[in-house]
């Protein structure tokens, strides 16, 4: 198997650890929003200080594309998502923001002749979002409609789907390092004064407290650093749409640590489910033989 794929298994690593985090951080009095608006604004400052030579992109149309990048992969994303928890169940919204990389694969497809997967592989895919769907109810059947929540759940897969595919042509043309300084840039950016409006003190003092500060570096090297550095990677190795079927995977790895942080108990239906997204996933990335 290509190298590559154990990567973006990898940045999933980063990124299904991330709910636990956040929910850590939730419970210690920072609001959704500062969470994700001090996550960008101390990456930015991370990257920049390791890439500073060049600011601006060679094309003013390719710096349009990183400023919709940012606010659609970073500042839309993880408003309309934390949004959506406040309204809805949290199966409601795992369940709707995780059909991403179905939309990635429909749009990638027609947009970009060389992202087109043949029947196995989209059979692949579509074995993954089931066992997706069994891992994320976890022997619950309970599902109650929020349209207001649910909007907002599927808008933010939307605006992912949107930052996966915008993003794609830049990678010929610039380093991950600078496509991903650029993108945090204009998400900080763009998330401060929606933190400023929720007219609010921040709650420093709780730094000094050993697990927020752990989480918040957690949050900020694993998830935001790193986990965008590889996965703007990853897309450029892999192609946009075989890439995000990794996306996936997301929830077996938030249930596994919940399981082991939370205490949280997993069903024989969640087992079930992580069988049908590893098999869909070995379907879905195993390129056909010649």
């Amino acid at each position: 198997m290509n190298y590559w794929h154990f990567v973006a298994m990898g940045t999933i690593l980063f990124w299904g650890t991330s709910f636990v985090s956040t929910k850590v951080l939730l419970n210690h009095e920072f609001s959704a929003v500062e969470i994700f608006t001090i996550r960008f604004v101390v990456t930015y400052l991370i990257l920049l200080a390791a890439s500073h030579k060049q600011f601006r992109c060679k094309q003013w149309r390719d710096e349009l594309i990183l400023f919709i990048c940012g606010i659609a992969g970073c500042t839309l994303y993880f408003w309309a998502e934390n949004t959506a928890l406040g309204l809805s169940p949290s199966s409601n919204v795992s369940l709707i923001v995780c059909t991403n990389p179905l939309l990635i694969m429909i749009f990638g497809g027609i947009i970009y002749k060389s992202e087109r997967l043949c029947k196995r592989q989209i059979l692949g895919c579509l074995i993954t979002l089931v066992g997706m769907v069994l891992v994320v109810l976890n022997g619950k059947f309970i599902l109650k409609l929020s349209p207001l929540g649910d909007m907002l759940a599927f808008g933010s897969a939307c605006v992912w789907a949107v930052y996966s595919l915008a993003i794609r042509p830049l990678h010929s043309k610039y380093s991950t390092l600078f496509i991903t300084r650029k993108v945090f840039f204009y998400g900080a950016v763009t998330s401060l004064p929606i933190m400023l409006l929720e007219s609010r003190s921040i709650p420093w003092q709780n730094f000094a407290e050993p697990v927020v500060t752990l989480n918040f570096l957690a949050l900020t090297v694993f998830s935001s650093l790193f986990g965008y550095l590889i996965w703007n990677k990853v897309l450029k190795q892999l192609g946009t749409v075989l890439a995000s079927n990794y996306i996936y995977g997301i929830p077996l790895v938030t249930i596994i640590t919940a399981v082991i942080a939370l205490g949280e108990r997993i069903t024989p239906m969640a087992i079930a489910g992580t069988a049908a997204i590893i098999a869909g996933m070995i379907m879905a990335e195993w390129k056909k033989s010649p």
